[in-house]
């Protein structure tokens, strides 16, 4: 989990292994956990695989692996 988008980059650009990366952008300190929690019940199959998964307030996007 990361607030940074360059774990993503390196993933992707320089192709670093990772176990999925969930990035959270544009929340309050206070949501950020039951984003969290959400993203990892909703999507466990896509990040296992290696998914991407960039999360803000308004919608979620998955880059598979």
């Amino acid at each position: 989990m990361t607030l940074d988008k360059d774990f993503g980059e390196l993933a992707i650009l320089k192709g670093l292994p990772h176990s999925g990366i969930i990035r959270l952008t544009g929340f309050k300190a206070a949501q950020m956990a039951n984003a969290i929690h959400h993203v990892l019940n909703t999507y466990e199959h896509e990040l296992t695989a290696g998914a991407i998964v960039t999360v803000d307030p308004e919608r979620i996007r998955i880059r598979p692996a």
